[in-house]
């Protein structure tokens, strides 16, 4: 039913598009300040987020560990799954973030014959690192929209996502991709019935708000081939804050834009947050150096002393013995 009621939001979002400017003409709300607002609250509570992120102090560490921590000379250590430096860190986070290294270790759990099982997940890996890195190509080759002239570097990534140019236009390979891993991602939640019990609304809606954009904007390309001179212009005005609506941009463009305008609302707000979130995330950017170097806690208060665990023995020791609990010292 969450799958549902997601399905449902986002047809309905593509009704308020069509209705609004194809029966109510109000091409300047969709074309203009929807895109203005979006953008805004997208860069206020991204960074309302972050800043937010940023100020939490961290009172333990709590490093994510997967193997052999730096102990004795003779042991070898994993420094990139264990870091206790902070050049071991960074490679470790940009091994993090550019291959989903801890996605590629991870393993299903199954439950078959009475015994728990466990299998290989790589194809989470893949059509996680699929859908992640056609969404960042669409949006740099989206970037020729708002640059004139268009910078060499992102003609050159069009120039690699289209170069089997497949077709007239010519079909990028990032709109496949994007579409293959999005069905995976979605097929999974549907198929699998213990991720389907704890799958939410907010686990369903961007998923297949996602792939209504990128529907939307393989319709515009291929089939209403909209004119992308008057979208230029719109879009060039909405930078250099001078917006004017050109005339004959098909209502697919405007069906487009509104909902890419709702995942820029809809981002700050809900787990996409995650692409932000994973640089202050103390599981992956501490060192695991609690052998080496004393953590302090942030939160402590400078007035309030430590309190050992030889003090509590000597505050309870009677009662423990009377429990029948150990202690260290008999008196």
């Amino acid at each position: 039913m969450n799958a549902l009621y997601s399905l449902v939001l986002v047809f309905a979002l593509v009704l308020i598009a069509l209705f609004g400017v194809g029966a109510a003409h109000m091409a300047g709300l969709f074309g203009i300040f929807l895109p203005l607002v979006a953008v805004a609250v997208f860069l206020v509570g991204f960074a309302y987020r972050i800043i937010g992120w940023a100020k939490s102090p961290v009172p333990f560490s709590i490093p994510t560990t997967a193997g052999q921590q730096k102990s004795l000379d003779f042991i070898k250590h994993d420094r990139f799954d264990n870091p206790v430096t902070p050049g071991q860190t960074f490679i470790r986070m940009v091994l993090e973030i550019c291959c989903f290294r801890t996605l590629f270790r991870n393993t299903s759990v199954a439950l078959k014959d009475g015994r728990v099982t466990y299998a290989s997940a790589k194809w989470l890996w893949l059509f996680s690192l699929l859908f992640h890195y056609s969404f960042l190509l669409i949006v740099i080759r989206h970037m020729r929209l708002f640059f004139e002239p268009v910078p060499a570097c992102i003609g050159f990534v069009e120039m690699l996502d289209g170069i089997m140019q497949i077709g007239v236009p010519r079909m990028y390979m990032s709109d496949l991709l994007i579409l293959a891993g999005l069905g995976f991602l979605l097929a999974r939640r549907l198929r699998d019935p213990k991720l389907r019990y704890i799958s939410l609304v907010t686990d369903y809606f961007p998923l297949l708000l996602i792939i209504g954009i990128a529907l939307s904007g393989i319709y515009m390309r291929f089939f209403a081939h909209v004119d992308v001179i008057a979208i230029k212009k719109l879009t060039m005005g909405l930078v250099t804050f001078s917006p004017v609506i050109p005339a004959g941009i098909d209502i697919s463009f405007y069906v487009h834009l509104f909902l890419v305008c709702t995942l820029l609302i809809y981002f700050p707000f809900s787990k996409l947050m995650h692409a932000g979130g994973v640089f202050l995330s103390p599981t992956r950017n501490m060192p695991n150096d609690t052998r080496i170097k004393h953590h302090e806690n942030p939160w402590n208060d400078p007035s309030i002393k430590p309190h050992s665990y030889a003090d509590y023995e000597d505050d309870f020791r009677e009662p423990m013995i009377e429990a029948g609990l150990p202690v260290d010292k008999k008196a």
